[in-house]
């Protein structure tokens, strides 16, 4: 049976917060459940079955990083890391881990469910990009990539990859070859209506290339256009 409203998973300790989510998201439409303590999101994740997941850098117990890192062992659900003012290389450190965004204490509702819409509509890749390319797997180089069975091959060997770095490296495949601005890449994998800035955007890009890459530090298949965004070389095999 689907669910009426979409549910989140809300792991914050601060009680002014999460009165004010309860409250606010509801009338947003969504079903609210929360944990006070990394622990406690830990312990009740697979029970709650989330649609996304906004979560506290700062937590007792366990951190919101751990917890993160922790979920993606098991979930692409949508995580949205919120950090206070100041820690905002937590968010970062989030990011690394597997999260999808980040917000920063004190910040709107209005943009808080915004970014939340984002993450979750683009949870999947859509099928106007599928078709961009059609079916089956792309080739460049010694990296495939598998739309259809969301399986990437990197020299021979099945790699897992979160969903958001997923959908950007099979953008950035899909246009092998071509200058692919970041303005482009976030509309392309995070939506026209992403609030965020473009940290989220290079720290994919940092994690697609500890992949990707034989030597990361010195990338040759995913390359920076200085002053534009990103391009894939075309490597033959």
């Amino acid at each position: 049976m689907s669910r009426v409203s979409p549910r989140v998973m809300l792991v914050e300790d601060e009680e002014a917060f999460i009165e004010a989510l309860q409250v606010g998201l509801a009338r947003e439409g969504f079903e609210v459940v929360v944990a006070r303590d990394g622990a406690e999101a830990l312990s009740k994740f697979d029970v709650v079955d989330p649609d996304i997941m906004l979560l506290d850098v700062m937590l007792p117990k366990v951190s919101g990083t751990d917890v993160c890192r922790e979920v993606r062992k098991k979930s692409q659900v949508p995580i949205i890391i919120v950090s206070a003012k100041g820690s905002e290389v937590d968010a970062v450190v989030g990011l690394e881990v597997g999260a999808d965004d980040y917000i920063v204490k004190p910040y709107r509702l209005r943009e808080l469910v915004a970014r939340m819409r984002a993450v979750m509509r683009r949870s999947t890749l859509t099928q106007t990009e599928i078709d961009d390319v059609g079916f089956g797997a792309i080739w460049v180089g010694d990296v495939s990539i598998d739309p259809e069975r969301h399986v990437v091959t990197i020299r021979d060997e099945v790699v897992k990859l979160p969903l958001k770095e997923f959908e950007l490296l099979y953008v950035l495949m899909a246009n092998a070859g071509k200058v692919m601005t970041r303005e482009n890449l976030i509309d392309r994998v995070w939506g026209s209506d992403y609030f965020g800035d473009t940290k989220t955007l290079d720290v994919h890009i940092k994690r697609l290339r500890s992949k990707v890459e034989s030597d990361p530090a010195n990338p040759v298949n995913i390359v920076t256009i200085r002053g534009l965004g990103y391009k894939y070389e075309k490597l033959t095999r």
